[in-house]
């Protein structure tokens, strides 16, 4: 069964298109009908399976969780005890435990089976840039 580590940085919050990459990977493994299975081996970003038509979705999605949950030197945000890596890991956590980091995609005729409109995201939670791992997985 194939699998491979896709490596994704990031610049920052916000929602990162993987869906080009994601659908080489499942072309080239050769497997007409199966499960891909991708998970993200992170606690402070998740994965997401959204729109990728307008880009004033992933804007409104990224602002959301901004007023969501806050940094935690947001007076609203005082209760919070983890703060060692800074103001806006806490929060990174907790958006990551409202989202996912692991997502299941049918794959038929040798694609994901995707909406017409869906796309495949790296959701970062924190500002500063990371290395994200991400996972690919596809059995038959």
């Amino acid at each position: 069964m194939p699998q491979i580590t896709l490596v994704q940085t990031t610049g920052g919050p916000g929602l990162y298109e993987l869906t080009s990459e994601i659908e080489a990977f499942v072309q080239a493994a050769g497997i007409d009908t199966g499960l891909l299975t991708l998970f993200v081996r992170h606690t402070s970003c998740s994965l997401l399976v959204q729109e990728n038509a307008d880009p004033d979705v992933r804007r409104d999605l990224d602002a959301f969780f901004r007023r969501l949950v806050p940094p935690a030197d947001d007076p609203s945000m005082r209760w919070i005890v983890h703060t060692t890596e800074g103001p806006d890991d806490m929060p990174a956590h907790i958006k990551a435990a409202l989202t996912q980091t692991s997502i299941g995609v049918p794959v038929a005729r040798g694609r994901m089976v995707l909406g017409t409109w869906q796309g495949v995201y790296l959701f970062e939670h924190r500002q500063r840039p990371h290395r994200r791992e991400i996972l690919l997985h596809l059995g038959s």
